[in-house]
């Protein structure tokens, strides 16, 4: 492989995905492991990352990496303290990290942060959403990034105007595998009329939910309730609670969805269900044209 331009980083709390960038901003290798910072002392990232990147060295030369992620995080390798918004999902001046290997150096994006209506913060999903806009500059809409803690973020004229941060993904882990409701969960099957139905009783009536989580439970015991079905309604009772919180962001609204997995379909078909035909767009090219104008901005382009 020839030497790359610069190397792309996605850092978060598990885990750690490099891609070696030519000129153009074409990837021309990747590699990931799981040491995410959730793992890592702040003297552990840089020899984390060498044992990535390592072969993609030129011994000669200095390779820029431009990282987003957790691992600027407060208990990353260094602070990159937030830029509120409103703003643009990416601006100056990025972080330089303090590596001592000669042949990188090491710039981190910055992540946003919101005081009102309400405290939110984001690391990582503001490179995301740049990379939704470097496809679309002029584009106005919403932006849903499913995962452990699912964010909406609303975009106008090129900036992050608000955003809105739920614990979803993190509620159904605990809920599935940690609380009471996990005897009736084993297994990995699916049922999709379940997971419908969760869908419109959450959003029907959000300030149920603790009550109908349990009912989980009960309808196990009592009625025999399938495990993929209590898994499915489970999910979606906790998608369409979120979808009734966060229905100031999606109603009317242009939305386009960051993810090709299972989970981003699940918010897919629950939005869909609500008349919204939502757009999906692959994670991995949101963060890497994310990354590409970042390092455009590390450059000083």
């Amino acid at each position: 492989m020839d030497r790359p331009d610069w190397i792309a980083v996605d850092w978060g709390t598990s885990r750690l995905r490099a891609w070696a960038m030519s000129a153009d901003g074409r990837p021309v290798a990747q590699a990931e492991s799981e040491q995410g910072m959730g793992g890592l002392a702040p003297d552990a990232f840089e020899p984390a990352l060498l044992a990535l990147v390592g072969p993609w060295l030129d011994p000669d030369r200095v390779t820029p990496v431009v990282a987003c992620g957790m691992v600027g995080a407060r208990q990353g390798w260094i602070e990159a303290a937030y830029r509120a918004v409103p703003c643009p999902p990416l601006g100056p001046p990025l972080t330089r990290a303090p590596a001592r290997d000669p042949r990188i150096a090491v710039s981190i994006v910055p992540g946003l942060s919101q005081a009102r209506p309400s405290a939110d913060v984001m690391r990582g999903e503001e490179t995301q959403v740049a990379g939704v806009l470097a496809a679309a500059p002029d584009w106005d809409g919403v932006v849903c990034l499913p995962g452990t803690h699912s964010k909406w973020a609303e975009v106008s004229a090129g900036e992050v105007v608000s955003f809105r941060s739920f614990m979803t993904g993190e509620m159904f882990a605990w809920l599935s595998t940690g609380s009471v409701l996990r005897h009736g969960m084993a297994g990995t099957g699916w049922d999709e009329r379940a997971f419908d139905s969760g869908v419109s009783d959450g959003m029907s009536r959000p300030e149920w939910l603790t009550a109908r989580l349990f009912t989980l439970r009960a309808e196990g015991l009592l009625a025999g309730l399938p495990p993929d079905a209590a898994r499915a309604r489970l999910s979606g009772l906790l998608i369409g609670t979120e979808l009734a919180a966060a229905r100031a962001w999606w109603l009317g609204r242009d939305v386009v969805i960051v993810g090709e997995g299972t989970l981003a379909g699940l918010y897919a078909r629950a939005l869909r269900a609500q008349g919204i035909a939502a757009r999906q767009v692959a994670a991995e090219d949101a963060v890497l044209a994310g990354l590409t104008r970042a390092r455009a901005l590390a450059a000083g382009a």
